[in-house]
């Protein structure tokens, strides 16, 4: 059965320096119904104010995904890293038993637009870790461009979980493709644009899960992008 979660229903954290939409419970925004969906835990859509960010803060047991939209998001952390992430690049931080770390926006003069994206490790105490990948534009359009998976096959970035995240940028009236095994959690969320996908018509912000019965395909009702998972169930 499928499910659909509105941008405007979302959660919302209005910080000045910062604005971000919660589509599962995050910070001081609860409800129950959102919890997650299978290993995912946190899909939040940030934008960021010029020379703003996140200062040193800590996490452990978490798989940490950013995937940047628009904008430059300067990271450091207590591994030793220092990068900058922009759009077509996916960011994995592997907090494992423990890391400290900031985000901030690498701009004086523009905001940083991207989602930051939890997922649950498939175990406990894992050794930290961090990894960058760029995705050019020519791999993600039209198409499903795998950028993590837990072998980190086809050059995806690696992630601690049975998941496959894959990244499209598509144009009016293209459709993109999807078979995944039986019973598999998928999830999309559309970053721009927007699209429909079994008769449901989802924009940006918007997010859909179901669980796998055949092929997915998704149609474009207007240039943009989106973001698939398809997870163990």
């Amino acid at each position: 059965m499928q499910a659909i979660r509105l941008s405007e229903d979302r959660g919302n954290a209005d910080f000045g320096w910062l604005k971000s939409r919660h589509t599962f419970s995050f910070g001081d925004y609860h409800d129950s119904r959102f919890m997650g969906f299978g290993p995912l835990r946190v899909i939040n859509e940030d934008r960021v104010a010029p020379g703003a960010g996140f200062g040193k803060h800590s996490h452990s047991d978490m798989e940490i995904l950013s995937w940047v939209l628009a904008g430059a998001l300067e990271h450091k952390d207590s591994l030793g890293t220092g990068a900058i992430i922009r759009p077509g690049e996916l960011q994995r931080m592997t907090a494992g038993t423990g890391v400290t770390h900031s985000e901030f926006n690498g701009s004086k003069s523009e905001p940083v637009h991207f989602l930051q994206i939890w997922l649950l490790p498939e175990r406990r105490g894992l050794e930290p870790g961090y990894e960058q990948r760029s995705f050019p534009d020519a791999e993600l359009q039209e198409r499903w461009r795998l950028v993590a998976a837990r072998d980190g096959r086809m050059g995806a970035v690696k992630v601690h979980q049975d998941a496959d995240l894959y990244a499209a940028r598509f144009s009016n009236g293209s459709e993109l493709a999807h078979t995944p095994a039986q019973g598999r959690r998928l999830w999309l969320q559309v970053t721009r644009g927007s699209v429909e996908v079994d008769g449901a018509s989802l924009s940006a912000g918007d997010g859909m899960s179901w669980v796998s019965s055949g092929d997915v395909v998704v149609r474009a009702r207007e240039s943009g992008e989106a973001l698939l998972f398809d997870m163990a169930a």
